[in-house]
């Protein structure tokens, strides 16, 4: 379940959040950036198991801090972990990384 593979030279992806979370939002997204490192070193060991664990884990986070985006990805990354689909797994850390690049998050 590869998720759109587009180029990153696109505008801002606008994602609004409430401001109680304000405090949390830079250490989270912080924190998906080392998912992006830790599931490409996990990809090179073939550890699919390790990836779909954080996957389902990212699948349950994002929504709750106002990311519907990274939940997605984290579906796409637990299910093609289960096939181990390495391909599909790629281009969806390709994804969550343009994401990363591009979010500008706004508080309201």
């Amino acid at each position: 379940m590869a998720l759109g593979n587009e180029k990153s030279n696109r505008g801002k992806i606008v994602v609004h959040i409430d401001p109680d979370l304000e405090e949390l939002i830079p250490g989270y997204l912080g924190n998906r950036l080392k998912d992006i490192e830790d599931a490409r070193a996990l990809l090179n060991n073939a550890d699919f198991e390790s990836i779909q664990r954080m996957g389902h884990t990212m699948k349950g986070s994002g929504g709750g801090y106002g990311f519907d985006f990274i939940s997605a990805i984290g579906l796409a990354l637990e299910e093609d972990a289960k096939e181990k689909n390495v391909k599909n797994i790629t281009a969806s850390l390709h994804d969550l990384c343009d994401f990363l690049e591009r979010v500008q998050v706004v508080y309201k």
